[in-house]
């Protein structure tokens, strides 16, 4: 069983410990993403939906205006913005112990959303899409970014799955990545495999099998796997009916090291995570 490493972030001015895995909550406010997009569209709901992750325990939410789902195409910066500040605004004023994180590839948009309070930057592309994103995340004062493993688009990840070593191709990729933005002066990197991304569903359980070996990396490991089709699929049944399989592989993830988990279900990812703690005090 996975020792916890003792990690933690400092968001512009929040220090969050990761002795005890976080939870991050999803907010989609796109029309489009795979399991909830459409159910978030005004700014009331999406601020009722902030308000029950945050009472079911969320420590971060992590909002997007762009899809990124297999097939999507990449939305336009003006259009992310015009979701995005709005609700930055309101969410900071209604609740103001919130860590926000924005999920954007555009370097214009984490710029404005960071000025507008939004504590860190959760990208896709690790900084490769747009070369502006790293030396402007480094801007803002001890604002962490996270780095995703992905080959490709989302409309064309799944069209590059193929892999020499998938490990070893992977923990080149993040070296590299996060030498990049520490050269920049990114202080907090947080590290994402990439589930679903650029990879087959065989390729998906491998690396949930062997997230120890990405430890290595010295970096906290955020996990983001719920209601993805690597469970659907695998049951064959559909994102709706992947809750209690998001469970069953969180409880895998959490074993063998993750210290974030990016989740749709709030409550049920944080029982896991005290279930899981409660077995570690005892081995």
């Amino acid at each position: 069983m996975y020792n916890q490493s003792a990690y933690s972030i400092n968001c512009r001015g929040n220090l969050i410990a990761l002795t005890t895995p976080l939870v991050m909550g999803i907010l989609n406010v796109t029309n489009n993403s795979f399991y909830d997009g459409g159910k978030h569209q005004t700014l009331n709901n999406q601020l009722t939906q902030i308000k029950k992750m945050l009472e079911e325990g969320a420590d971060i939410i992590d909002v997007g205006a762009m899809s990124s789902r297999p097939g999507a195409i990449l939305s336009q910066p003006e259009n992310e913005l015009k979701k995005l500040l709005p609700l930055i605004e309101k969410a900071l004023t209604q609740f103001p112990n919130i860590i926000l994180s924005i999920d954007t590839l555009h370097a214009k948009v984490a710029e404005q959303c960071l000025q507008a309070g939004a504590h860190m930057i959760n990208d896709i592309s690790a900084g490769v899409f747009d070369e502006s994103m790293l030396p402007t995340i480094a801007k803002f004062k001890n604002a962490p970014c996270i780095m995703m493993h992905m080959q490709g688009t989302p409309a064309t990840m799944q069209q590059q799955t193929h892999y020499d070593n998938l490990l070893v191709n992977m923990v080149d990729y993040f070296v590299a990545r996060t030498h990049l933005a520490r050269k920049n002066g990114i202080v907090d990197v947080i590290i994402d495999p990439g589930i679903g991304f650029s990879k087959t569903i065989n390729q998906n359980y491998e690396i949930l099998n062997r997230l120890q070996e990405l430890q290595v990396l010295d970096c906290p490991l955020l996990v983001g796997l719920s209601r993805k089709s690597l469970i659907w699929k695998t049951l064959q049944g559909t994102p709706e009916a992947a809750l209690n399989g998001s469970t069953v592989l969180h409880t895998v993830a959490l074993l063998n090291g993750a210290h974030i988990l990016r989740v749709h279900d709030v409550k049920e990812a944080k029982e896991t995570i005290t279930l899981v703690q409660k077995l570690k005090t005892q081995a």
